[in-house]
């Protein structure tokens, strides 16, 4: 007779009933709480796992409710047997498929790598894995995801091994690679970083994909999906499938950026570019140098960062790789920025969207003006900054929270917020709104920075205070302190003319703190002359000091040029 899953109300009475327990504050599960709890926990709530870990409490009086948690998680045979009676009933497909499931390193999965993992069309997939649920050898806790409990698990993955050839697994696990790497490239297409990445060339693309309707769709994959994809990423390694190490983390690049995972995509693209390192192909190995550079300089870490790009630069000058070279000019443009180089960076952007124009990628080109833009706001340029920044809104592109729509329109904000002051905030605002919508929360926190920094150049206190209060509230929720170096001095600067002194002085100090040990020139010369507008009127020698220290700063990175 099947049963379903009891609940834990339900599973504590059955337990205690059929184990025999005296019940009250005596019996061994009310002297053990916590290692009964976890009893339920390992039996998943299913009744015959549940009978069969009663009967061991039952016939060994001498043992404690945490022996048999112990001997519990060493797995034990009767259990294989209960679920292989369950499995003996099923037909030959359906058993297939769940021996095949105990391949999955754990977590919740879908129809189309079900359908992958066994080379069946989504369908059959599909309704097998139903009359898998109501066998309740397979559990769903939400609609279209499904999961396997523990012990299930364990049974499925002996059972796989014992009946299923040595080939046949290997050929599973495969397809369980190509299926995350090209699943992954879907959803990075549909919500690209820079621009539209290459497809992917690890494997077989498997016969069926999920449909991302847009990047939203996109991020709740990748959400759902990853702790599968870092295990499938330490599966490839383990194999040593390295054309999957090399590719996957490409296709992460999006997602780590809206979840802050510096830390982690660092991790990635190291073993990425051991991978590309033994495949020796050129091109992988610029891209590998390309992406882990990248990630070095969004962990603050400035030297590796450009280490990285320059053995990029000769391998993407090797393979004569136009993209690869642009992509490869803006990552430059930015480490160069914060380096302290005032006119290499809008060289470097200048260069990228050529690049990018002769590789037949508007994408690409587009955020290479918006960086651009971005570029001469910082150099001072305000109109021009304004005028390249109308040219990218300009562009045709259906998502309005699209990478350079967003830095064109926080450009335009702070260029013009002197002159048109409603029209700034309006675009600071619609700005903000699109990247809370994107759920891209350093985009959020520079959005916020920039609004205070406009509303400061308005006259506007209080207000830019609030916003910057604002932004690093969010910058402490994300827990990655290197960012904030990029916000403190502008932060600072409004304090002073808020009237809050002692405020500004903390803030550039710790900008000037922070910025030497990130290599960070430019923000260390800002917040030198910072605090020597704070000492001007107080200590004129240490005012010179600062300011002599701040032009030594970008001199020491012009003579490194």
């Amino acid at each position: 007779m099947s049963l379903g899953v009891l609940s834990p109300r339900e599973s504590a009475e059955l337990l205690a009933r059929a184990s025999g327990d005296a019940g009250g504050p005596e019996g061994r599960l009310a002297r053990e709480p916590e290692s009964a709890a976890e009893v339920l926990r390992l039996c998943g709530h299913l009744p015959l796992a549940l009978r069969l870990a009663a009967a061991r409490l039952r016939h060994r009086p001498g043992w404690t409710v945490g022996i048999l948690v112990e001997r519990m998680a060493e797995g034990a045979s009767e259990f294989d047997t209960a679920f292989a009676m369950s499995v003996r009933q099923l037909d030959r497909a359906h058993a297939r498929l769940f021996r095949m499931l105990g391949l999955l390193p754990g977590g919740s999965f879908d129809e189309y790598l079900a359908a992958a993992l066994t080379d069946v069309p989504v369908r059959g997939a599909r309704e097998m894995l139903e009359d898998l649920v109501d066998a309740h050898l397979v559990q769903q806790p939400t609609a279209g995801r499904y999961r396997l409990h523990d012990l299930v698990h364990q049974h499925a993955r002996q059972a796989c091994a014992q009946q299923d050839p040595q080939a046949e697994r290997e050929r599973a696990l495969g397809r369980f690679l190509d299926y995350y790497v090209h699943a992954a490239a879907a959803a990075d297409a549909a919500m690209p970083v820079l621009s539209p990445g290459r497809a992917p060339s690890a494997g077989r693309p498997p016969a069926a994909l999920p449909r991302f309707t847009d990047k939203h769709a996109a991020l709740a994959w990748l959400v759902s999906e990853y702790e599968n994809l870092i295990a499938v990423f330490e599966t490839a390694a383990a194999v040593g499938a390295d054309a999957h190490v090399c590719e996957l983390p490409r296709f992460l690049r999006a997602y780590f950026a809206r979840r802050c995972g510096t830390t982690h995509l660092n991790y990635l693209f190291e073993r990425s570019l051991a991978a590309a390192q033994r495949l020796g192909d050129p091109l992988q190995l610029a891209e590998a140098y390309s992406d882990l550079g990248f990630a070095r300089y969004n962990a603050g870490r400035m030297a590796e960062a450009g280490a990285a790009y320059e053995a990029a630069g000769i391998r993407a000058s090797q393979v004569g790789d136009t993209r690869a070279e642009a992509e490869l000019a803006m990552r430059r443009g930015y480490l160069r920025w914060d380096e302290g180089s005032a006119e290499e960076p809008l060289e470097l952007f200048g260069l990228a969207g050529k690049l990018y124009e002769q590789a037949g990628s508007p994408t690409g080109a587009a955020h290479a003006a918006a960086s651009e833009a971005w570029a001469m706001l910082q150099l001072g340029h305000r109109e021009q900054a304004a005028r390249r920044a109308r040219e990218v809104l300009d562009l045709p592109h259906a998502d309005p929270a699209w990478p350079p729509m967003l830095t064109a329109r926080i450009t335009l904000g702070v260029a013009i917020a002197g002159e048109a002051p409603e029209e700034a905030v309006e675009h600071l605002n619609r700005a903000l709104a699109l990247a809370r919508e994107d759920g891209h929360m350093n985009n959020e926190a520079w959005c916020l920075n920039c609004r205070g920094v406009a509303l400061r150049q308005m006259g506007r206190y209080e207000e830019a205070l609030a916003s910057h209060r604002e932004a690093f509230a969010l910058l402490d929720a994300l827990f990655e302190e290197h960012w904030k170096i990029r916000f403190l001095n502008g932060y600072g600067e409004t304090c002073r003319l808020a009237g809050l002194p002692e405020e500004a002085l903390r803030l550039h100090r710790q900008a000037l703190e922070l910025a030497p040990t990130l290599g960070y020139r430019h923000e260390e010369a800002l917040a030198h002359e910072g605090i020597a507008v704070l000492l001007d009127g107080t200590d004129p020698t240490a005012a010179a000091e600062h300011r002599a220290a701040g032009q030594a700063a970008l001199l020491q990175d012009s003579a490194r040029s």
